[in-house]
Parts: C-alpha cells; sequence; structure tokens
C-alpha cells in the first residue's frame, strides 16, 4: 500500500487553525493536488471547510461536558483521551482516502501538545498504519509585539517539538497585520523568523516592567530554547500565494512528500512549483520585498 502523506495542524486557540486548513488546501487544490481535511478538534465549531472526516461523529465535546461535568479543557482531554482508545475508529475512516493529502485540524489546547500523551500516541498509531506527518505548528505573529510573549512562544515551540517527536515546520501567521505595526516592533522581522541572537531578547525582558524581576528565570528559559537551538519561523499570510508555496515547499521536504507524493503532472502544478523553488533561495528578499511593498 502506498503512503499517506499530511500536516498535523496545531497552535494555540485563535493562531488561525481552521483558516490554515481552508486556505492551504484550496492552495494545494489549485495545484493539481487532491485534499482531505480531517477535523479532530470536537470544539471546532467554526469550520470554514467541509470535513472528510469529524470527530464529532465519535464524540462531541459538549455531550462529555454535559454528561460528565467538566469544563471545556477536562471535556476536551476526554476527548483526545477516548479517540486514542478508539483510534481503529480513525484509522478506518482514513484508509479510503489513500489517494488523497490529509489535512488535521486538531485543538487548541497546548497541554495536549506539552503534558498530555493523547495527541503524541494518536500521531504514533497513525504512523505506524502508513501515514507520513509533518506537525505544522501556528502561532500568532501578534505574540511578536510583546518580548514576554515571544520568549512564551520559543519556549511553547521548543517544548511541542521535544513532545510529538515530529518533522516539525514553525508557522508565524497573520503576517499581514504584522506588516501593518512592524514600526512599533522592538527588532526587524528577520529577528523573529529566524530566532537570532536572544541575548538582545533578553536585553528587552530585563527591561520591560511586566519580566525585570524575573531576570534568572528569563535567563534560563532563553538558554532553554538555545541549547535546543530548534526553533525558526515561517511567515505566512494566508492570502499570498508566494508565501504559502515557500510554506508547502518546506512541508513537502519535512514530511517527504517531495520523494514519495503522487503529484499530478500537469503544467500548471510544474509551474507553480518551479517558481515556488526559485522563491525559497530567496526567502529573505521575498520576505523583504513583502514587508517593503
Amino acid at each position: 500500500m502506498s503512503l499517506i502523506f499530511g500536516q498535523l495542524v496545531i497552535g494555540p486557540p485563535g493562531s488561525g487553525k481552521t483558516t490554515y486548513c481552508n486556505g492551504m488546501s484550496k492552495f494545494l487544490d489549485k495545484l493539481g493536488r487532491k485534499v482531505a481535511i480531517i477535523n479532530i478538534d470536537p470544539a471546532n465549531e467554526n469550520m470554514e471547510y467541509k470535513a472528510s472526516v469529524d470527530i464529532s461523529e465519535l464524540i462531541k465535546h459538549n455531550e462529555v461536558m454535559e454528561k460528565y461535568k467538566l469544563g471545556p479543557n477536562g471535556a476536551l482531554v476526554y476527548c483526545m483521551e477516548f479517540l486514542e482508545a478508539n483510534i481503529s475508529w480513525l484509522i478506518k475512516k482514513i484508509l479510503p482516502l489513500k489517494d488523497y493529502y490529509l489535512m488535521f485540524d486538531c485543538p487548541g489546547q497546548i497541554e495536549l501538545y506539552t503534558h498530555h500523551k493523547s495527541i503524541a500516541n494518536i500521531t504514533q498509531k497513525l504512523e505506524q498504519n502508513l501515514l507520513r506527518l509533518c506537525c505544522v505548528n501556528l502561532v500568532d505573529s501578534h505574540q511578536c509585539s510583546d518580548p514576554g510573549k515571544y520568549l512564551s512562544s520559543l519556549v511553547l515551540c521548543t517544548t511541542t517539538m521535544l513532545q510529538l517527536g515530529l518533522p516539525h515546520i514553525n508557522i508565524m501567521t497573520k503576517i499581514d497585520q504584522m506588516k501593518k505595526y512592524s514600526h512599533k516592533l522592538d527588532f526587524n522581522i528577520d529577528f523573529y523568523t529566524e530566532v537570532l541572537d536572544l541575548n538582545y531578547l533578553l536585553d528587552k525582558l530585563d527591561e520591560h516592567p511586566h519580566t525585570a524581576k524575573y531576570k534568572k528565570l528569563n535567563a534560563a528559559l532563553i538558554s532553554l530554547v538555545e541549547d535546543n537551538n530548534l526553533v525558526s519561523f515561517l511567515p505566512l499570510d494566508i492570502n499570498n500565494d508566494t508565501l504559502l508555496m515557500q510554506v508547502k515547499n518546506s512541508i513537502d521536504k519535512a514530511n517527504g512528500y517531495i520523494f514519495g507524493g503522487n503529484e499530478p503532472c500537469n503544467i500548471q502544478a510544474l509551474l507553480a512549483c518551479a517558481v515556488g523553488a526559485v522563491h525559497e533561495t530567496k526567502k529573505m528578499s521575498t520576505l523583504d520585498s513583502y514587508f517593503n511593498q
């Protein structure tokens, strides 16, 4: 049986997971790639797309809250544990989609990726059944507006990457909003996307009224991020095809799709991929030109 490739789309609430799944699936469709979206977020009530598989067919978040008297987060943990225990249901739903590229729209509760094992166990079982996934972790570019928030995002990304153990791409979303207010940032855009010398960030943390009293903690967290040296971000404006192509190319390399995928050999797809390859080699100049438009 041929491999099935896909993306595990994660990120905190409000980072744009559902918007990303909808936008990226339409972009891939333009390239000739058949895409199926799998919703495994039982609390997702505002889907912008038609899900090929929806966890609500298996378990409903509101019913769990009502039956077991749980809050939203507790019910979400229960749902993920229930999905893990019934992973055969998900696998049976996915196997008929063997000719599709899969996008998993995941819950936003960060504890599921940093402290809890169900998502990691689910992905491990999916990969045992011929799936090849890349974790796509979305971070709202608004986090760059404050040194404490940005450091928190770096720690969260590092922890998630270590916990899930999948090929991993971090995406800085809503870069179009960041573009409007880039003049108010402490550093230029490449500092945040490339995660450059964090000693400059440490200086800002030690000066900030809300974080200055935590100097030793700030230094320890900076050291944690730098010692692992795992995090960088790709910028994304969901309405910009050039940035979408950069993200798509990076994900295809990470999960191995470029070696084993079934990309249609049509002229439109080939030209689009060629353009994307050129843009990727000039990533920083492309980003600079985007911000200077």
